[in-house]
């Protein structure tokens, strides 16, 4: 049996893989985080879930708990989950991280961290998103720079970072496999007199409203055609039902940094 550590566990995504854990025979919830003042803090974690009185209490110190624990499950901000990391580094805890947001110093600081313990870093763990990844690099492969790329991407109005994780990560696997320098080609607002789309560009588009979970659509816009490839999440079941199935694969890897492709078996497919 698997002992899981949940942080974020009073947030929507917290809840949905607190509930789901329970659910499954293979792992277990041992430990459960907030922020320091949140108000769930010292309640147990089965309260408002329908799952009754579990024995697992929501604490504000991961530092106090983590050993209890086999595998750390962060969905929370991208400076907390940094932290964590810290925590989990030193007390030689696996760790599952889904926030997003990061800067690419924090993403090189987290290389750096993994290197001494078991790291999913993922922004997006929807089986479904992952497949679409290997599916976008194969088709910019084939369809090369006569094809536009252009990326849609919808999610609720309480999501702080735009784009979203997912978007960055599908635009950065399409530009390098066009040989293409993201941080240079990357277009993320269009207003007044432009001119002309330049053959190399990405276009990232972000939309914001009500309670969309997460709609992602890629374009591949050629001359008489174009291709579209669209992933849209019904719940946030499939996030966490990733990141449960990355939190057993992880416990037994060697140290390193890691994704969903690696937990899927998908890389090099």
């Amino acid at each position: 049996m698997i002992k899981a550590i949940v942080t974020g566990a009073g947030g929507r995504m917290g809840g949905r893989i607190i509930s789901m854990i329970a659910a499954d025979q293979d792992i277990q919830v041992v430990g459960a985080v907030e922020q320091a003042g949140h108000a769930f803090i010292g309640r147990d974690i089965g309260d408002g879930l329908g799952l009754g009185k579990t024995g697992v209490v929501i604490g504000e110190d991961l530092a106090a708990c983590i050993e209890k624990g086999d595998v750390v499950i962060d969905f929370t901000h991208h400076e907390a989950s940094l932290k964590n990391l810290e925590i989990a580094v030193e007390k030689k805890s696996a760790i599952v991280i889904g926030s997003t947001g990061f800067s690419v110093e924090e993403v090189k600081k987290i290389r750096g961290l993994a290197a001494n313990t078991r790291c999913v870093l993922a922004p997006n763990m929807s089986i479904g998103v992952n497949v679409m990844f290997n599916v976008l690099e194969y088709v910019a492969g084939i369809l090369g720079d006569e094809y536009d790329v252009e990326i849609l991407e919808a999610h609720h109005h309480l999501k702080k970072d735009a784009p979203s994780g997912t978007a960055v990560r599908m635009a950065q696997i399409i530009a390098d496999k066009l040989n293409r320098d993201l941080e240079q080609v990357g277009v993320y607002v269009r207003k007044g007199m432009v001119g002309e789309r330049t053959r190399t560009e990405i276009g990232m588009q972000t939309l914001r409203a009500g309670d969309i979970v997460g709609d992602h659509m890629v374009m591949f816009g050629g001359v008489g055609e174009r291709l579209e490839f669209i992933h849209r999440a019904h719940s946030r079941d499939n996030f966490a039902k990733g990141a449960i199935r990355a939190a057993k694969w992880i416990v037994n890897q060697p140290n390193g940094l890691y994704d969903m492709q690696d937990v899927l078996g998908l890389r090099g497919k």
